[in-house]
């Protein structure tokens, strides 16, 4: 088996930006990581469809390795 290089790491995903005017899916996809207002953080397990959901709404997040 290969071993995973993100398994166990953790994100830190801080909302920036607003929904407001942006298309529904992105605002399902801040919904879908736990943001749903303004600095609000969440940590999250490091994997290929969180980093999807980021890279998806990339300018509305800032995000961390914790």
């Amino acid at each position: 088996m290969a071993k995973n290089d993100t398994a166990g790491n953790r994100l830190r995903v801080t909302q920036t930006g607003s929904p407001i005017g942006r298309p529904a899916d992105q605002r399902q996809t801040l919904i879908g990581l736990g943001l749903n207002k303004m600095h609000r953080s969440r940590e999250l397990e490091d994997t290929p469809s969180v980093r999807g959901m980021i890279n998806k709404v990339h300018h509305l997040v800032r995000w961390e390795e914790v």
